[in-house]
């Protein structure tokens, strides 16, 4: 066991006999917010973090909010001309802590694993370490099974599940002998219960979710952290980005992502789970998405019910729409 963790539960250990005892109840409870508060400063302050999908959504306000706690920032997407945008952003925003470190960019594909391990190498010259990753980029997809090409669902597996995977395994080593690092990924609700017309999104985050859970047991010896956060609808253009049956762009902001959480609200969440070093984050997911988390495993029958009812509704729905208008010659 390493030092900083041996302090870590002595501390924690000191704190759950003696607090009690000087404070009571609530006094305790107060007190332990402002101790966690600072410990989660401390640990961001100056941590080098790599956010994928930074060029928009929940990547953006990442970056956001980490620049905001004194962070050093990789920012990777596929587009050079917007994580210079952000950067610009960055540097345009408030700064409270009076961020002076200097930011990178990395340019590359997370379907691609060729690029994703080149990037990791110069992400490591460019930074010397990587204290946390933030495994965010993703894809949606909207279809039905029986219609969508397995190139679909490849697709949707390298960005969501392979890519994130080779950026993890490329740093990981690095961690490991430095005895130092958190790796966090941003799964999602349908990581833990699938719905219909989304099999292979659900698939990609189901696998996800497994491979980090396994991840976190073989990395604790390390000293090294995994946070899995898994956002319910948030409000970003991954509805409007998400492939479809024959890979095409499905185009359309879903009503449940307009409504959902902003993506700042999200980012913030984040921000104190990686501070206060949680292993799993369940944001908000709604009131039938938590009661169907619970429903899969004590009552899988009511689920698969369910399901089969909303699939019907959502087909019915669908065929009594007018077709979208023709486009212009």
């Amino acid at each position: 066991m390493g030092v900083a963790r041996r302090n870590q539960k002595l501390m924690d250990f000191t704190t759950g006999i003696f607090l009690p005892l000087l404070f009571g109840g609530a006094g305790v409870f107060a007190l332990l917010r402002l101790v966690r508060r600072i410990q989660a400063r401390a640990y961001l302050k100056d941590a080098v973090v790599v956010i994928t999908g930074a060029t928009s959504g929940l990547g953006k306000e990442c970056a956001k909010a980490f620049h905001a706690a004194g962070s050093q920032l990789v920012l990777c997407g596929r587009s050079a001309e917007r994580l210079q945008g952000v950067l610009q952003e960055l540097s345009a925003a408030a700064d409270p802590l009076k961020n002076g470190h200097k930011h990178h960019t990395m340019v590359f594909d997370l379907s691609d694993i060729k690029t994703v391990v080149s990037a990791a190498k110069e992400i490591l010259s460019c930074v010397d370490h990587v204290d946390i990753l933030i495994n965010n980029a993703g894809i949606s997809y909207r279809g039905i099974i029986t219609e969508t090409a397995i190139e679909v669902d490849r697709k949707v597996m390298e960005t969501n599940y392979f890519g994130p995977l080779a950026l993890t395994k490329a740093l990981l080593p690095a961690m490991i002998k430095r005895r130092k690092g958190h790796i966090v990924t941003i799964s999602s609700v349908q990581g833990k219960i699938s719905i219909p017309f989304r099999s292979a999104y659900a698939a990609s985050k189901h696998a996800t979710q497994a491979f980090f859970d396994c991840l976190r047991a073989e990395v604790e010896q390390f000293n090294i952290e995994v946070t899995v956060v898994s956002p319910g609808y948030i409000q970003t253009n991954l509805s409007l980005n998400a492939v479809t049956s024959d890979g095409s762009q499905y185009g359309v902001l879903d009503k449940t992502i307009s409504e959902g959480k902003t993506a700042a609200d999200v980012a913030r969440l984040v921000l104190n789970a990686v501070g206060e070093k949680k292993k799993e984050v369940l944001v908000a997911p709604g009131f039938l998405a938590a009661l169907a988390i619970y429903l899969r495993p004590f009552f899988p029958t009511v689920f698969f019910a369910l399901m089969a009812r909303r699939a019907r509704k959502e087909k019915k729905d669908k065929e009594s729409k007018p077709p979208p208008p023709p486009p212009p010659p």
